[in-house]
């Protein structure tokens, strides 16, 4: 060690010695900083002390990143920009990541102070720096051979609002070296990796909310008690982030121990999509947004992950969130109630891939490869754990919709078929009979060539059907009975792409019309074809079937509803052939590049010494299956299911854990994005600050004003 790191490490010893006995360390409570706080001020605070939240969290989302030369210290803020805690990342071994959280929340001066001191202490090495960028958000933290990545959100945008929560799209990222920086050979294995890596565009379709979690439904978030019950400790409760749709899970237990912490550090992203568009209905105004989540278990590419692995987790397997919400009021809350705005309504359904254990052999380079069973299981186990994650997930009843071919000159699809509806079959008998899947095998494309067959008809009583069955959720908190779904319609076809997405239309057009009649905005559940409503719901599931597709098969939809609709077919027929050219060169030469960086990103795959590069695998079948000398307990074949998945995941709501004291039922004089009752007006009522209308998210949202025919008026174009 030479002299000057010997001496910047005294120093450094010496200041965290002081930083750890200094006062602001003793600091337990979070502290605001005022000029001249008044007496009523005090005594809203001394009051607010009162509200137990069950998931208290201290939310940032403006970061500053200092730097010197064995440290990273990163300081995060809220909007209101009076409270502070820092981040602290050790830069002297490249093989060890330390990333060290201060619990000590700070005011403006201490953490101008704190800085200071660290300065000060690193004066003989070049000091304190402060880097220029921009930061929203810690992505989280990743190594390939040499070292560890920071990877941090540099350029956001705004897609929707709900409740007064923003959620984000991500338009930049930017991986940070952590060691002193070195130049990286252009051939290196590590610049390869870093290449890899990149494959995945985290500024495409990935998306994040500070204080909406986005990765579970509306309904779980809001009928989950945000207040701790009387003698639970504050932080014991909590609805946790849903793993499942987690996509930088990996990347971030690299860094954070415990992911269920409440973190203000800790940012989840879905991959999938998000869309918003307001809908004026006789002069009422409607908001849907659709939220669409992948999972990432299982996930690859369209040709590269097929059926299911022997974990019970499916391929494509994507949960699809429309809500509507009348716009007459913004908060989730009521006057008395937290989350008590009855205007809230959404419907949930899923897609994925047929839970066989199937697979396309693609070294033919055929566009249509031929389906092999590659295990035939009289038991159907992964087809038992699947359909046992479902029941979890969304309660009972599960209606199966099976879109695929039954009869075929070659048999392709047709084998799937008969296998799936066995297994269906074989699981029903251990079932109690009101909990038993409802299996629907049709086959829509035979139908869809067929003059005598009505597609959208069809498709559309079992719409109804299943809206009927598994219900929808409503806001509210005093509602009797509550207004909650319970079960789900999984719709899948050979992709789950073009057919599907049709299918999942009809279902949401059907729970479009079920949302707006609750919400008293129709005089009838039934909505026509014909409609600015509809065409701009129709518009956004196209974009949102366009996204999936993209993601799993890219290309495009190759038949939409216009296919299916049989409208504008000379149109439509051409655009079909150019996407199904587009998927079948994006499956023959980027699919293993793009499953190589799933792999990598979501920590399928991970560096160590000694083995194979991630490159020279000749399968990821290890990385996806259990290791077959680890494998869990063989479960009973007739017992398949745990007895509580079936219990009823609706009950009703203890009103006393939503209740808002009445000290709270007036605007905060400094409001805080981790209130969870005042909170969101920081983010979106923000009266203290000067923003354009042109950069008003909520002015310029999609909308049916575009369908407004235009009319000449002095010699100008102008909307009527």
């Amino acid at each position: 060690m030479n002299q000057d790191a010997q001496i910047f490490n005294e120093n450094q010893e010496s200041l965290n010695e002081q930083y750890l006995a200094s006062k602001i360390s003793t600091k337990e409570t979070p502290v605001e900083s005022y000029a001249t706080p008044t007496p009523e001020i005090k005594e809203e605070k001394a009051k607010k002390e009162s509200l137990n939240y069950a998931h208290p969290r201290f939310t940032m989302s403006i970061f500053q990143l200092y730097e010197t030369k064995t440290r990273y210290y990163l300081v995060g803020t809220n909007q209101a920009k009076k409270r502070y805690r820092v981040l602290q990342i050790h830069r002297t071994n490249p093989n060890d990541l330390v990333v060290i959280e201060d619990d000590v929340l700070y005011t403006e001066q201490e953490k101008t102070r704190l800085l200071k001191m660290i300065e000060d202490g690193n004066l003989s090495v070049g000091g304190l720096q402060l880097s220029p960028m921009r930061i929203y958000g810690v992505v989280g933290f990743i190594r390939f051979t040499q070292g560890w990545y920071m990877i941090f959100i540099t350029k956001r945008r705004q897609v929707a609002l709900l409740g007064g929560h923003y959620i984000y799209h991500i338009d930049e990222t930017r991986l940070v070296p952590i060691g002193l920086s070195t130049k990286i050979d252009k051939n290196s294995d590590e610049a390869r990796y870093i290449a890899t890596f990149q494959n995945i565009d985290l500024g495409k379709n990935f998306y994040f909310s500070y204080t909406y979690d986005i990765t579970n439904s509306l309904q779980n978030n809001l009928t989950q008690p945000p207040l701790a019950k009387q003698g639970e400790e504050g932080n014991g409760g909590g609805l946790k982030h849903n793993d499942m749709f987690v996509w930088n899970h990996y990347l971030l237990s690299s860094g954070f121990k415990n992911l269920d912490s409440q973190s203000g550090w800790i940012l989840p992203l879905i991959y999938g999509f998000v869309d918003q568009a307001k809908i004026s209905i006789f002069g009422r105004s409607i908001v849907v947004t659709l939220i669409a989540r992948r999972s990432r278990y299982f996930a690859g590419a369209r040709f590269l992950k097929r059926g299911v692995n022997d974990k019970g987790f499916v391929a494509n397997d994507v949960e699809t969130e429309q809500i509507v919400t009348d716009m007459a009021t913004t908060s989730f809350h009521s006057t008395d109630y937290l989350f008590g705005n009855p205007r809230y309504t959404s419907y949930v359904q899923h897609r994925g891939s047929i839970p066989l254990i199937w697979s396309q052999d693609t070294t033919n380079m055929s566009p249509k490869p031929p389906i092999e069973l590659n295990v035939v299981d009289p038991f159907f186990s992964a087809a038992a754990l699947h359909f046992e994650n479902i029941f979890q997930r969304y309660g009972t009843p599960v209606i199966v919709l099976n879109l695929i071919k039954q009869k075929e000159k070659t048999k392709r699809e047709s084998i799937l078929g008969k296998e799936f509806a066995e297994a269906i079959h074989y699981l029903n008998q251990f079932l109690p009979d009101d909990k038993q899947i409802k299996y629907i095998a049709w086959d829509m494309s035979r139908a869809s060539k067929s003059h005598d067959q009505d597609v959208i008809g069809y498709l559309e009583k079992i719409a109804d059907d299943t809206m009927e069955a598994t219900g929808f959720f409503q806001s509210g908190i005093n509602a009797d009975p509550a207004q909650e779904q319970e079960g789900v319609l999984r719709t899948n076809c050979i992709d789950c792409l073009d057919r599907t997405n049709a299918a999942q239309f009809l279902m949401g057009k059907c729970a479009l019309g079920h949302q707006l009649y609750a919400l008293g905005v129709v005089e009838s559940p039934k909505i026509d074809f014909d409609s600015d409503a509809v065409n701009i719901f129709t518009e956004m599931y196209h974009d949102h079937g366009d996204t999936i597709a993209l993601q799993y098969g890219g290309s495009h939809l190759v038949n939409t509803m216009e296919t299916y609709r049989k409208i504008n077919q000379w149109t439509s027929h051409p655009r079909d052939m150019i996407e199904s050219i587009r998927r079948f060169y994006a499956n023959a030469f980027s699919d293993a590049d793009k499953q190589d960086a799933i792999n990598l990103f979501l920590g399928n795959f991970v560096t160590k010494d000694g083995q194979p590069m991630l490159w020279e695998l000749n399968s990821d079948y290890h990385l996806h299956n259990q290791h077959p000398l680890k494998k869990a307990l063989r479960r009973d074949y007739r017992n398949w299911y745990a007895k509580e998945v079936l219990e009823k995941k609706t009950h009703a709501l203890d009103p006393t854990l939503f209740e808002i004291p009445r000290q709270f039922r007036v605007p905060a004089v400094n409001p805080d994005e981790s209130d969870t009752y005042q909170g969101y007006w920081v983010e979106y009522y923000n009266h203290k600050e000067l923003i354009s209308l042109k950069s008003l998210f909520t002015l310029n949202m999609n909308g049916t004003l575009k369908y407004r025919p235009l009319k000449v008026s002095s010699g100008s174009l102008e909307k009527e």
